[in-house]
Formats: structure tokens, C-alpha cells, sequence
């Protein structure tokens, strides 16, 4: 049998049992018989602790220090779990994202990789090893540590299957799968069995927690499989396969940690570097969870919510999304929309959030099932 990438977020590993209870299900799966890479996220809440502790001690930490103090996260619970794994008899060996040969642009906090060269995990699998990989990092091509941005693992799991030649790419978590909705927020949300590439990354462009956007454009490219699977193996989850699905609604999105800034502030926002989600016709829409230089840019914004619901092709056109828009207003703010084939975004308050949410799934997904 060939290579399967495995990731497993933070809330797999929030204490030893939970990186024991990985350890087995790892095991399982190399004695399936297929060679396993493991790459692990840091254990539960260690990244914001990491990070609160910088800024008590410093108004503006700078970048470079930053990664390399929440970098230290991945690799406490990769080498925890390559103990765990060999205490059950199964050889196994950890490695930094820089030793991986994950290798990045010189943006710290926010890298993307440039290349990859998997050398040392190679021959880790040559001789009969399960290799875990620390997440969320890599070296920069000024050989400097750097950091993905917030759900890196994911995109160091994928670019490592894509560089491995693996099977497929299995992100682990919490939850059975992707849902057309978050069922917290939507109780009629239905999981998915199936989804394909195109669907999986406009629904995660739109917001979508289980898959990270940048990790599923990186399998769109290089044309990886994926598999979404509940850690504890109590559920199917999704398979998400390369090749297209039918048009359809497929999923409803929340992102809820959004700042709307006046437009007049843009010249501001982009000089400082800010990252800019979306500009709406009377605002400006950013997402600063990844940008920990805040005390650059002091005004804070009004926190904003978008909701989204995407599809593979879905078509929409101007009367029918101004309809739904008009509906939706009946019942909660809309502060701004847009739409496009497979694509509306409403904008409204975070505490209208979920009921947009539940009015978009039940207007475009139910009624169509």
C-alpha cells in the first residue's frame, strides 16, 4: 500500500490521553499496512497561550521573534506523539517543518511555501518508520523559521502529500466530516459523504472551519484527494475527491471573527499592512486573526460577520440572488451582499450570524434536497 498523510488538529491532542488515543489510531493504520506521515498541530490552546505571553511582555513583538516562540508548539506534541507511537512497538520519528524540508517566503506569520523537499521524511518511510511532522511552520528560503498563518497544518499536510506522491491527505478532527453547515449554529445542517475539490474550496474560501482554504487550494492544484475523518472513528466522514460533482448548493459558511472598517480608512489599513478580507460598496472588510503586529494600525474596526452560501457551479443570477437578499432582510440587517455563480455573501451583525445562516441553508440547500 502506498502513503497516507494524516493531520490532526489541536483539539485531537488537548492532553496526553487525547495524543495516546492518536498514537493508536496511527498505529492502526501503519499496520493496515500503509507507510503513515503523520503532522500534528500543537496540543489544545498552546499557540494563543504562546501568544498571550508575548503581549504581556511586549506592546509589539516583532514577527520573527513571534514565530519563533509559537513555532515551539507543533513541536512539543510532535515529539510527545512520536514517543506515544513507539511505546506501542511501532518505530516512529519526529521532525521540525524546517528538517521537512517545508520551505517558505520570508513572510513571517503568514509564509507560504515555495517548495518542498521531503528528503528526510522519505527516508524515514524507507525504513519502516511512521514520521510526524511538526505543522503550522517552516524555514524560509533566508533560512529563517517561519509560520503558515492560522490553520497551517492543513496546508503542511497537503503540501506533504502532494511532494510524497501520497494516496490521499486525511485531515483528523473533532467532527464527523463537512456538514452543508456548522450544526451548531444550523441544527437542519446534513453531512456530506461526498464532495468534490471545487466545492470544498469555495465553501472553505467562504469560511468553512473543517478545511483550511490555502490547504485545499494547494490539493485543487496538485489535484490531492482528501479525506475528513472524525478522530475517534465514531462516523464516515467525507471523502473529497479531485474530480467534479453535478452543480449544487453544497454548503453554508459563518465567519464571525471579522473587523468592517470606513471606507475612507483603506490608504490606512493597506499602508499598514493590514490584511484586507473584501471591500464592500460602504466599507472595508479585514481579517486580522493572523495579524499579531496590531499595535501598527491602532483603531479597531466593528466586528462583522459574513455568511456564505457556495457550490461547485451553482448558478445564481442577478434576480434570483436579489430575491433571496430581499428575504433574508425581512428577517435580519443586511449590511452588504455580493453574489456570483456559485457564490453569495451576505454581511450582517455576529449576532444575526447563525440566523442568516439557518435562512440561506434552508432557502438554497433543503429546499433543494
Amino acid at each position: 500500500m502506498g502513503v497516507i498523510v494524516q493531520k490532526y488538529g489541536g483539539s485531537s491532542v488537548t492532553d496526553l490521553d487525547g495524543v495516546r488515543r492518536v498514537a493508536r489510531r496511527v498505529v492502526d493504520t501503519a499496520e493496515a499496512g500503509h507507510q503513515v506521515v503523520v503532522v500534528i498541530s500543537a496540543m489544545g490552546n498552546t499557540t494563543n497561550e504562546l501568544l498571550g505571553l508575548a503581549s504581556a511582555l511586549s506592546p509589539a513583538p516583532g514577527r520573527r521573534e513571534l514565530d519563533m516562540l509559537i513555532s515551539v508548539g507543533e513541536r512539543i506534541s510532535m515529539a510527545l506523539l512520536s514517543m506515544a507511537i513507539n511505546d506501542l512497538a511501532c518505530p516512529a520519528m519526529s521532525l521540525t517543518g524546517s528538517q521537512s524540508g517545508i520551505i517558505t517566503d520570508t513572510n513571517h506569520s503568514a509564509a507560504r511555501i515555495v517548495e518542498v523537499r521531503p528528503h528526510r521524511v522519505q527516508e524515514g518511510l524507507d525504513e519502516g518508520k511512521v514520521v510526524i511532522v511538526a505543522g503550522f511552520q517552516g524555514v524560509s528560503v533566508d533560512k529563517e523559521v517561519t509560520t503558515l498563518g492560522r490553520g497551517g497544518t492543513d496546508l503542511t499536510a497537503v503540501a506533504l502529500a502532494a511532494a510524497l506522491g501520497a494516496d490521499f491527505c486525511e485531515i483528523c478532527s473533532d467532527v464527523d466530516g463537512v456538514w452543508t453547515a456548522d450544526p451548531r449554529a444550523v441544527p437542519q445542517a446534513l453531512k456530506l459523504d461526498t464532495m468534490s475539490l471545487d466545492e470544498a474550496l469555495a465553501l472553505a474560501r467562504g469560511g468553512g472551519k473543517v478545511l483550511q482554504a490555502d490547504a485545499v487550494a494547494y490539493a485543487h492544484r496538485h489535484g490531492i484527494a482528501l479525506q475528513a475523518s472524525p478522530t475517534n472513528g465514531q462516523g464516515t466522514g467525507t471523502r473529497i475527491q479531485v474530480a467534479p460533482l453535478p452543480s449544487r448548493w453544497s454548503g453554508v459558511s459563518i465567519d464571525d471573527q471579522l473587523e468592517r472598517f470606513e471606507r475612507a480608512r483603506l490608504p490606512d489599513l493597506l499602508q499598514a499592512g493590514a490584511p484586507v478580507n473584501r471591500i464592500a460598496p460602504d466599507g472595508v472588510i479585514c481579517d486580522l486573526r493572523n495579524w499579531h503586529d496590531r499595535a501598527s494600525f491602532v483603531d479597531s474596526g466593528i466586528p462583522t460577520a459574513v455568511v456564505s452560501a457556495t457550490g461547485s457551479e451553482a448558478r445564481m443570477d442577478a434576480v434570483n440572488a436579489h430575491a433571496v437578499v430581499n428575504e433574508l432582510a425581512s428577517t435580519v440587517p443586511v449590511r452588504s451582499w455580493s453574489a456570483n455563480a456559485g457564490l453569495l455573501r451576505v454581511e450582517v451583525s455576529r449576532e444575526h450570524a447563525k440566523a442568516a445562516a439557518a435562512h440561506l441553508h434552508e432557502r438554497l440547500l433543503v429546499a433543494k434536497t
